[in-house]
């Protein structure tokens, strides 16, 4: 028992040293921040006066979404001294920190593909919205243009060949993930989709999708390609539009809109 505790722990002691590093590379990727700054505004830009309300970010360990909306709860399951929140978010429905019908928006971005059971997730989630609140969450999209980039550039697994929606192994909150997972629940497996019925009106499900290639141009993470950020913005501006006009195509990300019933 000592011995797997151990694994355990080692394995939660890289996760946070990992996610301190991509945190602050973020950071200094000025190109990087305006991306994630477009995305954020795409985001919330269907919710009036967001800087009002009750949200709840999900897997806030690497985000900088508190630089633009100061008022955000901030959680993750690693236990890092900036956040407000430390809990695993399967287990949602039993924190009492939140009360439940409390929480008018719950915001996740790059996490559910990172979550053993997203669905379970996502329907144990509803409890802390109020009636009407909302899940916004971005993740992969699968085009002719992104799928050979996250299938054989992209550091993180791709398997379209799962029978259930959720991860088959879990080693930790970074190095477990299917990347895939989300895109398959919300475009091609219609009948995982209907699980979250119960709780969310599936029929009104809002998907739109957001850029092209502009992550990657940023460097992304990993490294910082050295475009000057005034060409980067109008490179942004043409790359969001051919995302919007042929997402099959050239999409590389999606935003799905959830409204608890």
């Amino acid at each position: 028992m000592s011995s797997v505790l151990t694994v355990v722990q080692s394995e939660e002691a890289k996760d946070r040293a990992a996610t301190l590093r991509n945190r602050a590379l973020l950071g200094a990727n000025k190109n990087l921040l305006f991306w994630y700054r477009e995305l954020y505004h795409d985001q919330f830009r269907d919710v009036p006066n967001p800087a009002t309300l009750s949200i709840l970010e999900v897997g806030s360990g690497t985000s900088p979404l508190k630089q633009f909306l100061p008022n955000i709860i901030t959680s993750d399951v690693l236990d890092l001294d900036y956040l407000d929140l430390v809990f695993d978010c399967h287990e949602i429905d039993k924190l009492e920190a939140i009360k439940d019908n409390s929480i008018d928006v719950i915001t996740l971005t790059n996490v559910l593909h990172h979550l053993k059971s997203p669905i379970a997730f996502l329907n144990c989630a509803a409890s802390k919205l109020k009636p009407g609140g909302k899940v916004i969450a971005t993740e992969p999209f699968f085009s002719v243009l992104s799928t050979p980039i996250f299938k054989y550039l992209h550091h993180e697994p791709v398997d379209f060949r799962i029978s259930e929606p959720e991860l088959g192994k879990v080693q930790g909150p970074l190095a477990s993930a299917n990347i895939a997972l989300p895109w398959l629940i919300f475009f091609r497996r219609r009948e995982w989709l209907q699980r979250l019925n119960e709780n969310f009106d599936v029929a009104s499900l809002s998907t739109r999708p957001f850029s092209a290639l502009s992550y990657m141009v940023t460097g992304g993470i990993s490294r910082r390609l050295p475009i000057p950020h005034s060409l980067y913005r109008r490179f942004f501006s043409t790359d969001l539009a051919f995302s919007r006009n042929f997402p099959r195509l050239c999409a590389s990300f999606f935003t799905t809109t959830l409204a608890r019933r």
